[in-house]
């Protein structure tokens, strides 16, 4: 399939895991892909790779709490390619796991939410009006079964992701009129590199929710996304999909 022939898209979080899969199927479908993340090694590394099979993708390191590298980036993506059909914002960090929140400490709660929480709103609010002015956009941020259903242990996480499940849901509403669509992909537990940053014991749980017996792939993550920034999902918005192996039944 060539569903993406001819569009722009932004993938944040692109070295790795989730945004690394999402970025590489939306270019083997067509899309001048550019790739953000804070990673720079990894990164360029991923470039490479992609490049090496002849996708059209380029890199922007990037810190997406930080307001004025975001609008320079989205800037500077719509000065070389001239549009920006797709936003997916994959960043995120989990903080502490296995952690109650009487020991989680202030400090990490609000670096967490500046990544998670407030990265998506920066981002949300600069890659809005390039869709404008074509009346055409698509933005998929992708949050958490967590932030549906909470997980204990890791609060900061589970208080971020369900901040941005509103967002999803208001900015949706906003735009649902101009050709712009907002939605949100809650997954469960995902075999990524993040998992190594989490307890044993958080993840030992968070699987045994999960009525398949296993964690989800990249590849799946992937399938789905791109279906929901596609042409295809033109009636869906300000909604947050699920993903979850039978966790999420409702």
């Amino acid at each position: 399939m060539q569903r993406f022939s001819n569009q722009v898209a932004i993938v944040t979080g692109a070295a790795r895991g989730i945004g690394q899969a999402i970025a590489h199927r939306l270019a083997k479908e067509g899309a001048q892909v550019f790739l953000l993340d804070l990673l720079e090694k990894p990164l360029q590394e991923t470039v490479q790779a992609f490049t090496a099979e002849g996708l059209s993708v380029q890199a922007i390191s990037i810190d997406i709490s930080q307001e004025e590298q975001v609008k320079s980036a989205i800037q500077q993506v719509e000065a070389a390619a001239g549009q920006i059909d797709i936003m997916i914002n994959s960043a995120g960090i989990i903080g502490h796991t296995n952690t109650k929140i009487v020991d989680y400490d202030l400090a990490t709660f609000e670096q967490v939410h500046r990544v998670n929480l407030m990265g998506a709103f920066l981002l949300t609010k600069y890659v809005i009006p390039p869709m404008l002015s074509q009346q055409y956009g698509r933005i998929l941020h992708i949050a958490s079964i967590g932030g549906k259903e909470g997980n204990p242990g890791m609060i900061g996480y589970a208080a971020s992701k369900s901040g941005l499940l509103g967002l999803v849901k208001g900015v949706g509403k906003e735009y649902a009129d101009q050709g712009i669509t907002v939605n949100g992909l809650a997954p469960a537990v995902i075999a990524t590199p993040m998992n190594q940053d989490t307890a044993p014991e958080t993840l030992a749980y968070m699987t045994s929710k999960i009525p398949m017996g296993r964690l989800g792939t990249v590849d799946e993550v992937a399938s789905i996304a791109c279906w929901i920034v596609s042409e295809e999902a033109s009636f869906n918005t300000g909604f947050v999909f699920d993903l979850s192996g039978g966790r999420a039944t409702f």
